[in-house]
């Protein structure tokens, strides 16, 4: 896949306020706190695989004051805008990073992905999953299914003509091999835990 050039931020970025994981980080970090807190895990380790402009994983290292921290983004002009001393920032996209060797050597407590997966084909996400499962623990998961994609073109007049649209199903079927839904946006790596051994509880509301 083909990084994305300027015309792609333009397109898609133009109210920075109304976007998902920009105008409302806040949120995003106080809600993750606040089921992990209540789990009583601690992120000590955070990634963000495909950071954009950066506003949340910004506001996610403020929130959880990871001792390690790592981003990837493979878009030239969202990777210049972006300084943040305390992180190891790498210009990479997705696949690239599956395929290092050399990015596995270390198990992240939490990864952050927004916005993501829908512009990577099938084949590329199933080279990517199982090892995205076997370096993280858990993921912080946002990707939008064909119905949302069609209430934001019917109620926004948002189109976004560089995403693959796919129905939850067919997330579900890529996904559910190697993670397991904890909770709205949460997924679980079932390289690392089981319903046996997690240390995450409230099993019926998993799938």
């Amino acid at each position: 896949m083909k990084p994305f050039d300027q015309d792609y931020w333009d397109e898609n970025y133009q109210d920075l306020k109304t976007i998902d994981g920009i105008g409302n980080v806040k949120d995003h970090s106080r809600y993750l706190a606040a089921y992990f807190n209540l789990e009583g895990f601690e992120v000590k380790s955070l990634i963000d695989l495909g950071f954009g402009y950066g506003n949340l994983l910004k506001e996610m290292i403020r929130t959880f004051k990871p001792r390690r921290i790592v981003g990837i983004e493979p878009s030239p002009p969202a990777f210049k805008r972006v300084k943040i001393t305390k992180a190891h920032l790498f210009q990479e996209d997705l696949l690239s990073w599956a395929q290092n060797p050399a990015r596995g050597a270390y198990i992240f407590d939490l990864a952050i992905c927004n916005s993501v997966l829908q512009y990577l084909s099938d084949k590329d996400l199933k080279l990517i999953l199982p090892i995205l499962a076997r370096r993280v623990r858990f993921l912080y998961l946002t990707v939008p299914t064909d119905i949302e994609y069609k209430r934001q073109q019917s109620e926004l007049d948002f189109h976004d003509k560089w995403a693959k649209i796919r129905t939850r199903k067919q997330y579900l079927k890529l996904l559910s091999p190697h993670f397991t839904v904890i909770s709205s946006r949460v997924l679980e790596s079932k390289f690392h835990y089981s319903e046996e051994n997690t240390e995450f509880q409230d099993l019926l509301f998993r799938f």
